[in-house]
């Protein structure tokens, strides 16, 4: 509904268009031309209403040109299109200043930041960017980001209609050094790219890598001596021998020294599959026979205690590397037949659907709290680290699982309560699942 004043104006708009034509009527009577008098009238206001418009058009498209005061209804018009111009430059003034300090505030960041568009085009990037990623101004504002940075993976990465994760690619400065991508949608289809350098922490990683897997190497020699001589004095602690009142320590620190080199064997693993996992040749993996295979080993080891149920998609396959895949299984199962009490339950399963290929390992053991599962890949964390080392497990199986499962692109998923048992879930790409019609 309009307001009073407006009513108001355009009342006296029609009050005056009534007056003009009365008087060229009047004019018209006396000089004995009336419609002429009043055809001419119309013009008059016509082309008065035409000049008004020139104006508002010629003020509307400079910003050097104030408008006329106008008569009548134009009046009014001018004054509220003026007051309107004035409210949108203090507010592009005031976003102006947004923009400043945003750019401001991210050009200090010691990361480096890119504002792109909806179509990956580069709206603005700070300093660190163009250290980090080799961009120029203003050469490379309004380029595609993707047309700049020729990793194989970014493409792909910068299509993600989701937040797309963290992507880490060599610099385009020094391949030796590692830069970590991550991609935050905003506003209209708009992205921030934000770029950070973790060349050092790469480095600090390998060098602790080298340094676990040389220590370890060095400590097989020792233990194998040490180990050897409790084998010997194992011997000698039966009834009567010289050695009996020792057989209670002597065993015990013989299951030590075995599970010491089991932890070096799984430490040396696990350097391995960090370091070496990328170059092992791939190949079709027949899943189902693998995980028979293994499941028919523990059954022969673990003897009847547990009741183990297998449910194997026939004619599922994988593209993947058959030690690393090997290790995730036989990880998985062992886990469950230690945790899971005598007589328990364990149910295997592998198949596939239109995301992908499982693989899933369900016992009905004593479960684990919300608040372990997070941390449950990270070497050497424990649940119960009395349970654990009683039942001698490393605490490096789920770590090795989870490097194995990142060389073939897939994930592990936990789910699990207390009281209520444990499902461990490999989710592996489509692009690695192969049917019986691709052998």
């Amino acid at each position: 509904m309009p307001s009073m004043g407006v009513r108001r104006v355009w009342r006296r708009e029609s009050l005056i268009i009534v007056t003009w034509l009365a008087v060229s009527a009047v004019v018209g009577l006396l000089v004995g031309r009336v419609l002429l008098c009043v055809l001419l009238g119309v013009s008059a206001y016509l082309a008065m209403q035409l000049i008004y418009a020139y104006q508002l058009h010629r003020w509307l498209t400079s910003d050097r040109i104030e408008p006329s005061d106008g008569f009548g209804v134009w009046q009014e018009i001018y004054t509220e299109l003026y007051r309107l111009k004035q409210r949108n430059r203090k507010r592009k003034k005031r976003l102006k200043s947004i923009v400043h300090e945003f750019q401001a505030s991210t050009a200090a960041l010691p990361d480096g930041a890119v504002v792109l568009d909806s179509q990956g085009r580069i709206v603005w990037f700070n300093q660190a960017a163009a250290a980090l990623l080799a961009l120029r101004t203003p050469q490379d504002l309004g380029q595609r980001i993707a047309n700049l940075l020729r990793h194989p993976h970014f493409a792909s990465y910068l299509a993600d209609p989701g937040d797309g994760g963290e992507l880490e690619m060599p610099s385009p400065l020094n391949e030796a050094d590692t830069i970590l991508l991550r991609r935050i949608p905003y506003g209209n289809n708009q992205r921030l790219l934000i770029a950070r350098d973790i060349s050092e922490q790469k480095r600090l990683e390998h060098t602790r890598r080298d340094f676990v897997a040389n220590a370890s190497h060095e400590l097989r020699t020792p233990l194998t001596v040490l180990r050897g001589y409790l084998e010997m004095m194992e011997e000698e602690t039966a009834d009567g021998a010289a050695l009996s009142s020792w057989r209670a320590p002597i065993r015990e620190m013989g299951e030590q020294s075995r599970r010491m080199n089991r932890i070096i064997e799984s430490l040396l693993k696990l350097a391995r599959v960090e370091a070496e996992g990328l170059q092992q040749r791939q190949e079709r993996v027949d899943v189902g026979a693998m995980v028979t295979s293994l499941v028919d080993d523990i059954r022969l080891a673990a003897g009847a205690g547990h009741t183990i149920v297998t449910d194997l998609e026939p004619g599922l396959s994988l593209y993947g590397r058959t030690s690393e895949l090997e290790s995730v299984f036989s990880n998985l199962l062992s886990n469950a037949v230690r945790y899971t009490p005598a007589e328990g339950h364990i149910h295997v399963r592998w198949w596939s659907d239109d995301e992908g290929a499982y693989f899933s390992v369900a016992d009905d053991g004593p479960g684990i709290d919300a608040v372990h599962l997070p941390r449950l890949t990270e070497r050497f964390y424990r649940v119960d680290a009395g349970r654990k080392a009683s039942a001698g497990g490393t605490g490096l199986g789920l770590a090795i699982v989870k490097h194995c499962l990142e060389h073939h692109d897939a994930d592990l998923r936990i789910d699990s309560r207390p009281g209520e048992g444990t499902v461990f879930t490999c989710h592996f790409p489509a692009q690695r699942r192969l049917s019986q019609r691709a052998a």
